[in-house]
């Protein structure tokens, strides 16, 4: 059976809507995603505020709670019927993360076992068909096919099989197993 590795942040959890909603209100600001175009919020954010912007990840109800990307479950749970799924997140740059992001996973994707969930620090070990991400780098060194999930930061980002959300996804799939 192929493999499809999926990251969790920015491609499964709105982890930016969580971020901007925090440092929007901790900084009265009214920054949105559009704002962000062909940037992080870290190049947007003012150096003197990069210690609280981290913060905010460290926060441990931080990634409890995050909005589930539109379609995700619905096309994961159909996927999952002809491809075996891994979840592949980058926990180890947080690791306050790990028992809310396990929590998550388990409350919005329970048809996913927890022992498809690879946390970890560098995705350069995954060995799989294909990997849907939305940093660059985690696709420069796969060695399947690269799926570049689009996010704000990425937008100018060229080379890559892109999707813009879960119905592209889908789509992108079912040609594949047509």
């Amino acid at each position: 059976m192929r493999r499809i590795c999926v990251d969790m942040d920015e491609v499964m959890a709105d982890t930016l809507a969580e971020h901007l909603r925090r440092y929007n209100q901790a900084f009265a600001e009214e920054i949105t995603p559009q704002d962000l175009a062909g940037k992080g919020l870290w190049e947007f954010t003012p150096q003197e505020r990069r210690l609280e912007l981290r913060a905010f990840l460290d926060a441990e109800d931080f990634f409890e709670d995050l909005a589930v990307m539109p379609g995700s479950q619905h096309v994961l749970n159909d996927l999952s019927a002809r491809f075996e799924i891994f979840i592949a997140t980058q926990a180890m740059t947080v690791p306050n993360s790990l028992g809310p992001k396990y929590r998550w996973l388990q409350r919005h994707f329970p048809f996913i076992p927890p022992t498809h969930y690879v946390f970890c620090g560098n995705k350069s070990i995954l060995r799989a068909d294909y990997l849907i991400d939305d940093l660059p780098r985690n696709l420069e060194r796969f060695e399947g096919q690269g799926i570049l999930y689009s996010a704000p930061h990425n937008l100018s980002v060229p080379g890559y099989v892109r999707v813009e959300n879960w119905h592209e996804v889908a789509t992108y799939f079912s040609t594949i197993c047509a």
